[in-house]
């Protein structure tokens, strides 16, 4: 038996845009439900860096100092390796105005609950978890909502004024509606592993330690008892990784970190390496009439500066802002849902173009093993001129558009 429901806007996607978007909506005095396929956050391997753009937000929305309170680390500076061996600062994240003038490193599953939390005390909310949408409903033309399916295998029907994806870069409704994104090159992919961080490093500051050599490198950030650690090389090896197994894979991370030569015996099998199909696109259009689409959905991010998630959060934080006054009349257009993405647009086509010239410049000769390390050019300015590193650092921490939280959502809250 299908079940038929209703609400006011359905935001399909539990992830940093649709919780944020959530939250939002639901101070703005407007029913919203958020599907969320999973029926925890506690997944593996999802950017963890929070900026001070985001850092800034959680401020207006009065909930810093709940946030600050959630596991992190603090990270002030951006710094690669050069090819002495020597670490070179490019971004100075300490120089810029405090208090936000750090990125935290915050497990993304805290970082959800977080936001959870907070929007479940607005009483036009509902998050339901292992609730997946897998298709769209129509009247026509218009989007009026979505089929979904539970964890139980239970089906049912939920329609909505207002449609919004935020179910990543593999959308389900993105594919459904026929948009297609166009793509963009990567030098890369990404594999993801843990490794055990024994007790006597727990006391040790959690950073996040670059190390390049040759066509490989190799990114490890700290946890309470592990190390979170990404593998880079050159996209499509996933294959020629698996063939020549684990005892190989051990020991390209050995050679790289040599510290943890003590301790890859505890990859137990290939299985316990993740690939990232690593994506760099967008769409032209992100939304039809009762539909949009933003974040991951809209445009995949390469994970080159972690700027995905705080992008995708300054999405939700356009869409809120703009939708609120005629979500609440019941009168969207398409009009307003283009003005969402006339906003969000540019900002992602600055944040990707940036992303394009450090792979052409740094990770495509990397990876094809001609250079290690960033350009010559990159290190003189960096350490000649010590002002060069806000400019990375601005860019990266607040990006071209940073956004603020509404009147709306603010502690002393305005209507929209």
């Amino acid at each position: 038996m299908t079940v038929n429901e209703s609400t006011g806007v359905l935001v399909c996607g539990g992830g940093p845009a649709g919780m944020m978007l959530g939250l939002l909506l639901a101070r703005a005095g407007i029913e919203v439900t958020v599907l969320e396929k999973h029926g925890d956050f506690l997944r593996d391997f999802r950017g963890d860096t929070v900026h001070p753009a985001t850092v800034r937000l959680m401020d207006e929305l009065g909930l810093g100092d709940g946030f600050r309170a959630l596991p992190q680390s603090r990270l002030g500076n951006l710094a690669l390796p050069a090819p002495d061996g020597s670490m070179v600062t490019l971004g100075d994240f300490e120089a810029l105005p405090e208090p936000y003038n750090y990125i935290a490193m915050v497990p993304q599953w805290d970082l959800l609950s977080f936001l959870a939390k907070a929007a479940s005390e607005e009483p036009g909310f509902t998050l339901r978890m292992n609730t997946e949408a897998t298709a769209l409903l129509r009247d026509g033309e218009k989007v009026t909502g979505v089929r979904y399916r539970t964890a139980d295998g239970r089906d049912g029907r939920i329609r909505a004024e207002l449609t919004i994806a935020c179910d990543g870069r593999h959308s389900t409704l993105r594919r459904d509606a026929g948009l297609v994104p166009k793509e963009f090159r990567v030098p890369f992919d990404v594999w993801w592993f843990r490794l055990p961080r024994p007790a006597g490093e727990r006391e040790e500051p959690a950073t996040v330690t670059p190390v390049a050599r040759g066509p490989e490198a190799l990114i490890s950030l700290a946890r309470d008892d592990y190390y979170q650690v990404a593998y880079f090389t050159a996209k499509g090896s996933d294959a020629r990784l698996r063939a020549e197994g684990i005892e190989r894979f051990r020991e390209r991370i050995a050679h790289l970190r040599p510290d943890f030569a003590d301790r890859v015996g505890g990859l137990a099998s290939m299985d316990d390496v993740h690939v990232l199909d690593v994506r760099l696109n967008r769409l032209d259009r992100w939304y039809l009439d009762g539909l949009l689409l933003i974040g991951d959905a809209a445009h995949a991010m390469s994970p080159a500066g972690g700027v995905g998630i705080n992008l995708a959060i300054q999405d939700a934080v356009a869409a809120g802002t703009i939708l609120a006054g005629p979500l609440r009349r019941h009168a969207v257009t398409l009009a307003d849902l283009a003005a969402v993405q006339r906003r969000r647009y540019r900002p992602t086509v600055i944040v990707q173009n940036g992303q394009r010239l450090l792979q052409r410049v740094m990770f495509e000769k990397q990876f094809a093993g001609k250079r290690s390390g960033p350009p010559k050019s990159m290190l003189f300015l960096s350490r000649v001129i010590p002002g060069f590193r806000k400019i990375p650092a601005r860019f990266v921490g607040f990006g071209p558009r940073p956004e603020h939280a509404p009147a709306f959502a603010r502690p002393e809250r305005k209507s929209p």
